[in-house]
């Protein structure tokens, strides 16, 4: 990519992409918008064929495809499941995505006294120990192998905590990424999720006075990752039950995350950027406006040429 560094046009552009969902699809396939990516859920389009990848194909010649996983289950003490690891490789082969991605999570387990395998159909926390550890980096080098391609593996907006731990989460997602040659998909939605939660839990209700001081632990996270460890960013909104905040992807991306982006990017320089919306799914035109705002954001940075997406 040739980028001027003050660029608010087409190098900009580039770096951003959205989460893209079946109500958008004839809208972005009959006038497709400047984006620099489209990011979709790769067991959305597994089978090998049929009027899915065929619409997925179509957007492929408009656009780079980034390969969001949700299923792989990487952090499975039972190993991976060999089909869906097959259906996903065969997916990587017809698209030829920018980046595939997935998530530091576990879904798969045998219950006590039973043979058979359960797939719990949601993103499960992993606990932060050199045992986990070392089962995750089996699988990533796995997978990797298969794929001929690295990784990124997004850190989890999580509602329960394993009791063992021996390490923080930021420092075994790092230590993964020097041990497999991954990389990270970091999420700051998850983050202030994560961060929000916490202090409820401690504090009970949040005030505005103590944004701040919310704030914090994920600055200090951001700031325990190296800058070649991050592969990409991800943006989103997030609902409030008043006791608990969900990681829904329900609305626009909050104030506070749009704070930690800017922190991000000054940290790290320029990385692409997704901005999801995956619940109550505005018109196109609203998340636009969220890619928007990333694309100002990256706008104020150097955007040196080494670093293009």
């Amino acid at each position: 990519m040739s980028a001027n560094p003050t660029a608010q046009g087409p190098a900009m552009t580039e770096w951003v992409g959205i989460g893209w969902r079946q109500p958008h699809y004839r809208e972005v396939l009959e006038t497709p918008p400047p984006l620099g990516f489209l990011e979709v859920h790769s067991e959305n389009f597994f089978g090998g064929g049929g009027a899915a990848l065929g619409v997925l194909m179509q957007a492929r010649a408009h656009y780079p495809i980034s390969l969001h996983g949700v299923g792989l289950s990487l952090g499975s003490a039972c190993g991976l499941d060999p089909w869906h690891l097959d259906q996903l490789a065969q997916l990587v082969r017809q698209v030829d995505p920018v980046r595939v991605s997935e998530h530091a999570s576990f879904a798969r387990a045998a219950w006590p006294g039973q043979s058979t395998l359960t797939h719990g159909a949601d993103l499960l926390p992993l606990p932060w120990t050199q045992a986990a550890l070392t089962v995750m980096a089996q699988h990533v080098d796995q997978v990797q192998d298969r794929l001929q391609r690295p990784l990124a593996i997004e850190n989890l907006s999580a509602y329960v905590r394993w009791p063992e731990q021996d390490m923080d989460e930021v420092d075994f997602l790092v230590t993964l990424c020097r041990r497999t040659g991954c990389q990270l998909l970091v999420d700051l939605n998850n983050l202030h999720v994560n961060a929000q939660n916490a202090w409820r839990a401690q504090h009970g209700a949040q005030t505005p006075a103590a944004l701040e001081a919310l704030l914090a632990p994920s600055r200090d996270w951001l700031a325990a990752v190296p800058a070649d460890c991050v592969a990409e960013i991800h943006l989103a909104g997030h609902s409030d039950s008043g006791s608990l905040v969900i990681d829904d992807h329900s609305r626009a991306v909050a104030p506070a995350v749009w704070s930690l982006y800017r922190e991000a990017l000054q940290r790290w320089g320029p990385r692409p950027t997704l901005l999801e919306w995956d619940h109550d799914l505005p018109e196109l035109a609203t998340l636009l406006a969220e890619a928007d705002q990333a694309r100002q954001h990256l706008a104020r940075l150097p955007v040196p040429e080494e670093a293009a997406p």
